[in-house]
Parts: structure tokens; sequence; C-alpha cells
């Protein structure tokens, strides 16, 4: 099974080709892994697109990139992906600029390349002499900065919110609220342990030290633990399920399984005794009084 990546041909002898086909216009040619970087001079972009296109046969304009290199004079690279669809082949094209120093659009050869020139300018503020459109296409109108340059700050100059008072969106300068926040990068993998101020006090009631945990009960006085509803009876039976488990000791055990002396009935009156009537009599109820005057 091939490969998924489109094969693209090696032509051999073409950096030869394409150097003799721009000539002086050339400055440096890189071929590395089988892919051709040509570095032409600026002011004659548009002269060495055209020849390309026309005699070599690159007739697509792909992509258009920045890079940035702030060591440099001409920090600024201008990247030209071309494609010959007759030959299979892709090269690079290359020129360098400043911040103040224009480059020739290629409009004129490829109309693609009015976006992605605005593209370039959005995002490393590379100006394009030639293009008629010249205006940001990624970032917002108010934008200030261009983002892809490696001297732009990462958090950028501005935020934006909306405000629920102007109901709209509004821009502010960043904040970057830290005062509660510490970086640690000593151990980028396990994270840091931080130790926040109060952390010493927790599980401690507010202005109280915590009280002693409660002392556990003894075997002898632990209260046994009532069985879930519905589950089997305990094998073990409970100490109050027999009278000789006290739970007190053998001594205990020993008394309380003693029979207890049987009551002597109470004597009854010789009177009562004599006459076989050993039930006493019920007391009479005396009624009550009536008042004075009533019958």
């Amino acid at each position: 099974m091939g490969h998924s990546a489109p094969k693209i041909a090696v032509i051999d002898g073409i950096a030869e080709e394409i150097a003799a086909l721009l000539g002086s216009m050339l400055l440096d040619t890189v071929d590395h892994a089988d892919e051709l970087s040509f570095t032409v001079d600026r002011d004659r972009l548009v002269e060495a697109m055209t020849a390309l296109r026309d005699h070599a046969h690159y007739q697509q304009l792909m992509e258009v990139a920045g890079v940035d290199y702030p060591e440099r004079l001409e920090r600024f690279e201008v990247v030209y992906h071309l494609l010959s669809l007759t030959r299979n082949h892709r090269i690079r094209v290359k020129v360098s600029a400043d911040e103040d120093t224009p480059v020739p659009s290629v409009t004129g050869l490829w109309p693609v390349a009015g976006w992605l020139e605005r593209e370039v300018f959005d995002m490393y503020g590379v100006i394009f002499s030639g293009n008629g459109d010249l205006r940001r296409i990624l970032t917002d109108y108010g934008f200030k900065g261009h983002p892809q340059r490696k001297d732009f700050p990462l958090t950028g100059h501005v935020e934006l919110r909306y405000s629920e008072e102007e109901k709209r969106v509004v821009y502010e300068p960043v904040k970057l609220a830290q005062d509660f926040r510490s970086f640690d990068f000593m151990s980028p993998w396990e994270g840091a342990q931080y130790v926040l101020p109060g952390d010493e006090k927790v599980g401690q009631a507010p202005g109280a030290p915590t009280p002693a945990p409660a002392a556990t009960p003894t075997p002898a006085t632990a209260a046994p633990e009532a069985a879930p509803k519905g589950a089997p009876a305990a094998d073990t039976p409970k100490t109050t399920d027999h009278a000789g488990k006290t739970g007190a000791g053998e001594g205990a055990n020993a008394e309380s399984v003693k029979t207890p002396p049987a009551k002597k009935p109470r004597a009854t009156t010789a009177k009562a005794a004599e006459s076989g009537d050993a039930a006493a009599k019920p007391k009479t109820v005396r009624k009550p009084k009536a008042p004075k005057g009533e019958s």
C-alpha cells in the first residue's frame, strides 16, 4: 500500500534550469529534502514570477507566507509557493523586506494573491506596493500591531468584553491580575504544591481550636449495632438474648441464673380464717351530703 500523501516528482537538473532562466535575478538556491527554494531580487520579483509562470510552467500560486527573523537587518521573508501541473512539481520563491520597504505585488499575475498578501500584511506588517485593497483580513478593524511578529506580546495589548451598561462590545487594556498567582517551573510534570494562606485552619471551628475526638467505647460498654432491616440474624446472639450473658463478667452471669426464692402468701386474720372467708370485704362508699335546705 502506497503513502497517503501525493508523490512529488523529482526532476533531475531542474535547479540548474531555473537558475539559468532567472539569471541575475537569482540571489540564492537551496536544495534540501527534494525541495527547491530560490531567493530572488525583491525589486525584480514580478519579472522573476512571470518567467517562472510562462517559461518554467509553474502555473499556480498556492500560498504566500511570511517569516520573521528579528535579528536580521531585513527581518521579514515573503515566501511564494508555486505549483506546476504539467511537471507535477513545486518550488518556493523568497524575497526579503523590512517594515518600511514595500514588496511588489503579484496580483497582476495571480489575482488570488490579493487575499494572500493581505494576510501577510495583517500578521507581519509587510507592505505590498500595487495591491489596491491592502487591508487587514484576520484581525479587527482597530487592531494595533501584527500578531505573528516575534516581538508581539502573547497576551496582546487590548482585550474585549461585552458591557451590559453600554450594550456593546468594548475594548480595554489588558489586565493580568496575578496577585494570588505563583508559578513554579521546577517540576512541570507533577505540578507545583501550592500552600495558600489559611490552609492550616482547615477542619478547625472558627474562633476555637478543634475539639478532641470522642473516645472509642470499649467492648464491654459498647452498644450492639442494630442489624439493618431485612438482614439475616447473626450467628452469635446478643448479650440481652440470654439471662446468663450479662456482659459484666462470670460472677454477674452466675447470679443472674439463680432461681429467685418463692414469695410467701400473705397471712389472713384469725377471724377470717375461722369463718372460712379469706376474702376481704369491700369498703362501703359514702354518699355525699346534700346541701342545707334540700331534702
